[in-house]
C-alpha cells in the first residue's frame, strides 16, 4: 500500500490573492504546509497540485515535486483527483488531501489520520479530522462554535460523521442558543484522506447528484453523506489554524518569527 498527499494550491483567492507564495517568514507559505507533511512518518510521497506557472516554479526552487493540473476545477478534491487518475494508483492504496494553506498541521496528526483509515474495517473509504473548540476562546485563527466559518461536525456513536454545517449544531437548546462550553462542539478541520477507490465514488457524483444541504451550506462533502458514503472522523485534542486572509498570515508570521 503506497500513501500519497497531495497539497491543492491556486493562486486565485477571494481574501488573499496569491496566498501561496507568501513569503514574509523567508519562505514561502506553500513551502511550510509542504515541509510539515513530509515530516509525517506514514506518507510516502508528497506533491503539490497547481494549475499556476508561478506556485509550480516556487515549489520547484525549494526541491518540492509538484504535478500541473487543468485549470476548471471546481474544488480542491477534483484536483486530487486528477492527479491520482494521472499516476494509475492502486485501489488500496491512500491518497490524503491537505489544504495548501494550513502550515501548522502537525505530521503526527496526519499519521493518526492515515494510520485509521488503513487500519479500518472496510466500512469506509474517507477518513477527516476533527477537534473540540478551545474553552479558553478563539485563539490561532479558530473561531467560537457559532462562526459559520467554522464548519462542526456532529459524529455518531459508531465514529463516522453524521452531519456537517456552518451553523451551530448540535443546537444547545438549554442554553437558548448561547455557546456556553465550547469544547462541546467539534469543529471539522478541512483534511481528508481517500482510499483510492472511495475518491472514484466521489469523482461519480457531478452536479446533478447535488442535494439540498450541500446547496445550502456550501460544503462539498454533504453531496458525499446524501449519496450513501461514509466518512470516519478522528478525532484529536487541537485544532490548526488555517490561513484566509493577509491578517490569519500576518498573525502566522509573528509566530513564526517568535522566539522558542
Amino acid at each position: 500500500m503506497t500513501t500519497l498527499a497531495v497539497i491543492p494550491a491556486r493562486y486565485a483567492s477571494t481574501r488573499f490573492p496569491g496566498k501561496p507564495l507568501a513569503k514574509e517568514t523567508g519562505k514561502f507559505l506553500i513551502q511550510h504546509v509542504y515541509e510539515r507533511v513530509t515530516q509525517a512518518k506514514h506518507i510516502d510521497r508528497v506533491l503539490v497540485a497547481t494549475d499556476d506557472a508561478r506556485i509550480a516554479t516556487a515549489v520547484e526552487s525549494f526541491g518540492g515535486e509538484v504535478c500541473m493540473t487543468r485549470a476548471d476545477h471546481p474544488s480542491g478534491t477534483d484536483r486530487v483527483a486528477e492527479v491520482v487518475e494521472s499516476l494509475a494508483m492502486a485501489s488500496g492504496d491512500i491518497v490524503v488531501n491537505v489544504q495548501g494553506d494550513e502550515p501548522e498541521l502537525a505530521p503526527d496528526v496526519l499519521d493518526k489520520l492515515v494510520a485509521a483509515l488503513a487500519g479500518g474495517s472496510g466500512d469506509s473509504g474517507i477518513a477527516t479530522l476533527a477537534a473540540p473548540f478551545p474553552d479558553d476562546g478563539p485563539v490561532s485563527g479558530v473561531g467560537s462554535p457559532d462562526d459559520p466559518n467554522c464548519v462542526k461536525v456532529v459524529v455518531g456513536a459508531d465514529g463516522h460523521a453524521m452531519y456537517f454545517s456552518r451553523s451551530l449544531v448540535p443546537y444547545p437548546r438549554e442554553t437558548q442558543g448561547t455557546v456556553d462550553r465550547p469544547s462541546r462542539w467539534l469543529l471539522h478541520l478541512g483534511v481528508y484522506a481517500f482510499r483510492v477507490d472511495a475518491l472514484h465514488q466521489v469523482m461519480t457524483l457531478d452536479g446533478s447528484t447535488v442535494g439540498g444541504s450541500e446547496a445550502a451550506e456550501s460544503l462539498e462533502q454533504l453531496r458525499w453523506l446524501e449519496n450513501g458514503l461514509r466518512l470516519r472522523v478522528i478525532r484529536v485534542s487541537q485544532s490548526h489554524a488555517g490561513i484566509d486572509t493577509p491578517e490569519d498570515y500576518a498573525a502566522f508570521v509573528r509566530r513564526s518569527m517568535s522566539p522558542a
